[in-house]
């Protein structure tokens, strides 16, 4: 069943601090009404209503870091000293486009086309746009009203400026960035994919390589850059592709590097 757009990123669009701060307060065993409680008594939001700070929690964090019995919340927490800020932020992009997949077709469907032709910018109304039409196609939980579609519309190159793809800034019209997967996160994703269950050839055709801009072939090329620092081993003959495994589990992973293995 195809996944509809949801209006969820007006609970927070890339929120990279206050993600930083929740995820320190968050331990094994406490769920996000637990959460919130601890980050209202916290003190650390001082600039956030307590609706403001609740639906951050619920709405944002929750269904992004929380899922699949908070992996990604302990996953992220033993990665952020082994990584830099870019790194550490790359994760979050791709946690928060699973999470929201409106945001991640417009990464593919509208920011990597146009970064591709050499454009410079992608403006609030080609985000309208992309959202009038999935409206149209019946994309949406929803039939979405005029003040709705404008929020979202905001919201979309909002979160890419957020994540480093669009210049930061209240425009209408922002600036194409340089993007490009780091390797640390390549590893990881690759990683993760493989202990969900993802066969080889499923991995490297894995829609979260394409919120970077990478198709098949460009997978490969990344992989086979993993290989030379003895990450895993990859084998590529005609459409099938064998990945031998360095590593059982994601705590070697990490383990690796913190070690600085890469």
């Amino acid at each position: 069943m195809t996944e509809l757009y949801t209006t969820r990123l007006g609970a927070g669009q890339g929120m990279i601090e206050e993600t930083r701060l929740i995820l320190d307060l968050w331990h094994d065993g406490i769920d996000a009404q637990g959460l919130n409680h601890s980050a209202l008594e916290s003190g650390l939001f001082p600039n956030m209503s307590a609706r403001r700070l609740r639906n951050f929690v619920i709405e944002c964090f929750k269904p992004r870091y929380l899922t699949d019995k908070a992996a990604p919340a302990r996953l992220l927490q033993q990665l952020q000293p082994a990584l830099t800020t870019g790194e550490f932020e790359q994760l979050l992009f791709i946690y928060t486009c699973r999470a929201n997949m409106i945001l991640a077709d417009f990464v593919r469907e509208v920011y990597w086309p146009a970064y591709a032709s050499g454009r410079n910018e992608i403006s609030n109304e080609e985000a309208r746009m992309f959202v009038e039409q999935a409206i149209s196609e019946n994309k949406t939980t929803t039939q979405w009203s005029e003040n709705m579609v404008q929020r979202v519309s905001g919201y979309l190159p909002g979160t890419c400026a957020d994540f480093g793809l669009l210049e930061k800034g209240h425009k209408k019209s922002r600036q194409i960035l340089p993007y490009r997967l780091e390797q640390h996160v390549a590893a990881i994703l690759v990683y993760d994919l493989h202990f969900a269950g993802h066969g080889d050839n499923s991995i490297v055709s894995h829609r979260d390589w394409a919120l970077f801009g990478l198709e098949s072939p460009d997978v490969i090329d990344e992989l086979k850059r993993l290989a030379l620092k003895s990450w895993l081993i990859v084998q590529a003959a005609g459409n099938v592709i064998r990945i031998g495994w360095e590593y059982n589990s994601m705590e070697e992973v990490i383990d690796a590097l913190a070690q600085g293995k890469l």
